[in-house]
């Protein structure tokens, strides 16, 4: 009998008894200066996507303190990789509820060379026109380098499941890196504009699966270039027929069966092997071009690459948060009839979405939009229903 109530005992005292806190992880080291930070270990060291792998502080800025941060993410087919970004922090006091709100920037087109990382690229146009007002707001601002942008490789420009996940594991970077004093549970949104449309657009799409721990209260994508192959289309012989050079090699970058030196003529294996490091500033030395100028035989026209066009066309996952969807009525970049037909799934899947049409061509949609992005992502972080004009 003494022997049982001893055992019993033990028992009740093991089942009051406070448990030992659980060891702390050990923060992210900080990472090397100048180029080398963009470099990541070999192999890459044990972790999840959005795990920071190194960080360091960026120069002091009026508004804000900023990091440059190296975390983990995945490729388009799925394999880890470390990736560039920033995340910059109000220095005005967060004065709403709960924890700070984050808005995840999927950057526009910058080019895909290793120096047109939104990181390095100056001067960023994002900033002053749009950045900086969501930081006078209070609200964090990441900011994705995107797959190749900065670190190893080439970028694979416009291919949607690398761009979705390297903007939504920057959000996951920016709330682990204690540094930040960013706090997770709290509202996120994805915002972009061109390729960041299509960046915010395909983060919304993937984000109920891939990131199901992220409260995702709102999307902005506007220029959004919803279908490869119809951008293409719209692109040979246009003003912005560079652009469909970069995504031909950043198509290629993503998916190496696709095998692109194989449809080249000697032009367009020139082209190949003297533009992987280009940047937007010689995008426009391609204007009014054509595919055939530099090709033997269409690429795009074949099985392998109409099946990677169609993986990287949006529609087919609807996201479950708010989106505004906008456009330019004369953009001569990215057509408004594919962005109208990404309107139109979506409102046929029961998304809440806004959509508007502005009066002008792609850059100064950009300028104009301005407003009502902060205006929608606004109501979102302060809990107003979405409105939507489907």
């Amino acid at each position: 009998m003494r022997r049982l109530f001893a055992a019993l005992l033990l028992v009740a005292v093991a089942a009051v008894a406070p448990t030992a806190p659980a060891q702390a992880a050990a923060p992210p080291p900080q990472g090397p200066a100048g180029d080398a930070f963009y470099t990541p270990p070999s192999p890459l060291p044990d972790g999840a996507d959005g795990d920071v792998i190194w960080w360091r502080q960026l120069p002091d800025d009026i508004i804000n303190t900023g990091y440059l941060l190296l975390y983990r993410s995945r490729n388009a087919t799925g394999a880890p990789i470390a990736v560039s970004g920033r995340v910059l922090v109000p220095k005005l006091a967060w004065r709403g509820p709960g924890p700070r709100p984050i808005v995840s920037v999927a950057s526009g087109t910058r080019g895909i060379g290793d120096g047109c990382a939104p990181s390095k690229f100056q001067p960023d146009y994002e900033k002053p026109l749009l950045i900086d007002a969501m930081l006078r707001r209070g609200w964090a601002v990441a900011i994705t380098d995107y797959e190749g942008l900065g670190t190893p490789g080439t970028h694979p420009y416009v291919v949607g499941r690398s761009e979705g996940r390297g903007v939504i594991d920057v959000v996951r970077a920016s709330i682990r890196l204690p540094a930040s004093g960013l706090a997770g549970g709290g509202p996120v949104a994805f915002s972009g504009y061109s390729q960041g449309g299509g960046g915010a657009a395909w983060a919304g799409e993937l984000a109920p699966t891939y990131a199901p721990e992220l409260t995702v209260v709102g999307i902005t994508a506007g220029g959004t270039p919803a279908d490869l192959d119809a951008v293409a289309k719209f692109l040979d012989g246009g003003i912005g027929f560079g652009f469909e050079l970069l995504a031909a090699l950043g198509l290629d970058a993503a998916y190496p069966e696709l095998n692109l030196p194989a449809y080249l003529n000697e032009r367009g294996r020139t082209l190949y092997e003297t533009q992987q490091d280009a940047c937007i500033d010689q995008v426009f030395g391609y204007a009014f071009q054509h595919i055939a100028d530099y090709t033997t035989t269409n690429p795009l026209t074949t099985p392998a690459w109409q099946s990677r066009l169609t993986e990287n066309k949006l529609g087919s996952t609807p996201p479950r948060a708010p989106v505004y969807l906008f456009h330019g009525g004369s953009d001569e970049i990215i057509p408004l009839a594919q962005a109208q037909t990404l309107r139109r799934q979506y409102c046929a899947a029961g998304v809440t979405v806004r959509w508007a049409t502005f009066v002008g061509e792609h850059v100064s949609t950009l300028i104009a939009s301005v407003p009502d992005v902060l205006t929608f992502l606004g109501d979102r972080f302060a809990g107003r229903a979405a409105t939507s004009n489907c």
